[in-house]
């Protein structure tokens, strides 16, 4: 039997070496790739070779542990470019000084939000549990399709995972534990998401380049409404998301402040990605060569096809958002000779990103509901609340072809005699950016973005996906999961349009660089205060980056036994105490990556259904273990567990009877022991 008190988390010399680790992986990656794409990207090579090289990896460790490989060996690839270009001198000490912009950019938003992490790193409410569970899972076992670390037996085939195979893998080989890697993925995705904002600025605007990266910055109209109603600041960012009755409407600076390493937050820097290569094709495709287009087309089919595993409801819009684009480059270019290339492109990027995961989809199991009919849309001051700016600045944009066309604004009426009063207002913008569409062949990206975005919100006033959330909140995941792409659409157009509009306008005389600098100086020395000053840690511990730092004070019969059950290795299975979704129950199976027999029991069951009524049997099978001595090793057996588990909530949660045959007490300290079958 062993006892093991634990550290009282991670040393600070762990936390920073894990920090220089994880960035000079990333860099490895990024500066490997940077050569091949300068004659395809140009100025845009270095920071396309941020996300498009961690997305190659992510493919390439995929594959690894599909077959059941080291996923160390995703790294071969990476380290093979660099040597080819290493020995044939592709690398310029000057071109790389000239790429410190990128850089800097990169990292001033990796430690920002890294500030954030720093003060607020706990891995204790919210989605936190479920994220960390992934991660841990897939660090503790790569393998394809992963483990479901809250249903023995079972795998990640139920669920959009690739996001957390990605940081995993990335903390796999770069040596950082998992409660480490939970805080540094978002400021890595931060980072990226800001390089793509910041290059798409720069693709589109002669002045103000910085103005779509306000994108990641801003809060919504509801938010500055919470303050002006006199609300304390936690409710102000919370209510600012639950501003539309009876759903979520996070923003990016909410999602990045909260801190899940969910799904739908590591997806917002490869939607900004794709974003930026849709954008780059959509203008540079006539000057492009055929190497040049071929390498365009398949980082975006890489894209693409990494969605439906990283969030499967981002390719829901992204595929006929991508198809739309590819065709409007066809329309250009039909009677030129890059007609028949085009068609070659809107043909082979969706079959190459099918091709890129097809083995995902040939495993996948999972349940979908079929989509339903709003009979209740958004209150018309609400939805404003939550995307009025975007609207604002867009039909601002239009003034001009609505005082031209102001005819068009009858098609708002049937949507207002309707009771769809959001709709209609939608439809007016929507209306008239088609109008540019049918009748312009020289329409800018921004108005095809503003578009489509429209169309996100129009479709979410009357359909929703069903799934199994009830009557009332029937439509809360639908207009949760497409609203933070519908951000980041209009997002991006009505700030292009903005910063087209100041340089058209040449009402703001450019401002000398000296000054620009300052700003900017001044600016992000807020933005690292900020996180110091305000109560963003939930009341949870602060000042670290270990995310189960706060269970040496909080749980520290918990936490000293996590330390000891994460230095096991092989195929365990464990038996704690289950209690719902969304607390602290069936937190050993999340802090170590071992599997229990039962987590998060709606979510498995949204997942799952519930086919063979698994859902009450497992759920009655671990209250027997613990409370009928008898039956305690042969349920243990029936699910293969290898490890009982008897802390403080197993004792409040059942009447823990522990039988004195047939199991070894293998660990004890703090009032928690841990047996093993015999």
């Amino acid at each position: 039997m062993q006892n093991l008190a634990g550290e009282k988390g991670l040393t600070v010399e762990l936390q920073v070496f894990s920090v220089i680790s994880w960035l000079i992986v990333l860099s490895l990656l990024q500066i490997s790739l940077y050569p091949s794409l300068k004659k395809t990207f140009g100025s845009y090579a270095f920071p396309v070779a941020f996300p498009a090289s961690l997305l190659a990896f992510t493919l390439f460790s995929w594959y690894c542990g599909l077959v059941h490989v080291p996923v160390h060996l995703a790294l071969l690839p990476f380290i093979a470019l660099l040597a080819y270009h290493l020995f044939f001198h592709h690398y310029s000490l000057d071109e790389l000084k000239a790429e410190w912009r990128w850089e800097t950019l990169f990292m001033i938003c990796f430690f920002l939000m890294l500030d954030v992490r720093f003060v607020n790193p706990t891995i204790s409410y919210a989605e936190k549990f479920m994220d960390h569970a992934f991660l841990a899972s897939v660090m503790r076992n790569p393998v394809v399709p992963p483990l479901d670390p809250w249903f023995t037996g079972g795998f990640l085939n139920v669920y959009y995972y690739l996001g957390y195979w990605m940081f995993g893998c990335l903390g796999i080989v770069t040596g950082v534990p998992s409660n480490i890697v939970f805080n540094l993925a978002l400021p890595t995705i931060f980072g990226l998401a800001a390089l793509a904002m910041y290059a798409i600025g720069t693709l589109a605007l002669d002045r103000c380049r910085w103005l779509p990266l306000l994108v990641l910055f801003i809060p919504n109209p509801s938010f500055f409404f919470q303050i002006i109603q006199g609300k304390a600041w936690s409710s102000v960012f919370w209510d600012s998301t639950r501003t539309i009755a009876n759903t979520i409407n996070e923003y990016p600076l909410f999602s990045f402040l909260w801190g899940d390493v969910h799904a739908h937050v590591i997806s917002l820097f490869n939607q900004a990605f794709l974003i930026f290569l849709l954008f780059f094709a959509y203008v540079k495709w006539e000057c492009l060569g055929t190497r040049d287009k071929c390498l365009v087309g398949i980082f975006t089919a890489v894209s693409l096809g990494s969605m439906p595993l990283i969030n499967t409801w981002d390719v829901l819009i992204y595929a006929p958002f991508t198809v739309l684009v590819i065709a409007l480059i066809l329309r250009r270019t039909w009677n030129t000779a890059d007609r028949n290339f085009s068609i070659k492109f809107l043909v082979a990027v969706p079959v190459l990103a099918v091709l890129s995961y097809l083995p995902f989809y040939l495993q996948l199991q999972t349940h979908t509901g079929g989509i339903g009919i709003v009979h209740s849309p958004s209150d018309p001051v609400e939805f404003l609340l939550v995307n009025g700016l975007f609207l604002g600045i867009i039909i601002l944009v239009l003034r001009r072809d609505i005082l031209r066309r102001p005819w068009l604004l009858l098609i708002a009426v049937p949507f207002l005699l309707a009771g769809y009063g959001t709709a209609a207002l939608i439809v007016i913008p929507a209306g008239y950016t088609a109008m540019r569409v049918v009748t312009r062949k020289d329409l800018d990206f921004a108005g095809l973005l503003a578009f489509f975005g429209l169309a996100i919100l129009f479709f979410c006033e009357f359909f929703y996906l069903k799934d199994n959330m009830g009557d009332t909140f029937f439509r809360m995941n639908t207009v949760f999961k497409t609203y933070l792409p519908a951000w980041l659409m209009l997002g991006t157009a009505s700030f292009c349009m903005m910063g087209k509009w100041v340089s058209e306008s040449r009402l703001i005389p450019p401002v000398p660089v000296r000054y620009t600098a300052i700003t900017a100086v001044i600016v992000v020395s807020i933005l690292f205060i900020l996180p110091f000053v305000i109560p963003v840690n939930q009341n949870y511990g602060r000042g670290t980056l270990d995310g189960l730092a706060y269970l040496h004070d909080a749980h520290p019969g918990d936490a000293a036994a996590v330390a000891y059950l994460r230095t096991l290795t092989g195929n365990e299975i464990i038996v704690e105490a289950e209690g719902g979704d969304y607390t602290y129950y069936s937190r050993i199976s999340s802090f170590t990556g071992i599997p229990g027999i039962i987590g998060m029991p709606f979510h498995e069951y949204m997942w799952r259904s519930d086919d063979t009524g698994w859902f009450s049997s497992r759920l009655a099978d671990i209250k027997s273990i613990y409370e009928e001595p008898e039956k305690t090793v042969p349920l243990m057996k029936k699910y293969q567990a290898t490890l009982l588990y008897v802390g403080a909530e197993e004792r409040e949660r059942y009447n823990v009877q522990i039988p004195t045959a047939g199991l070894e007490k293998i660990y004890s300290a703090q009032g928690t022991e841990i047996y093993r079958p015999l």
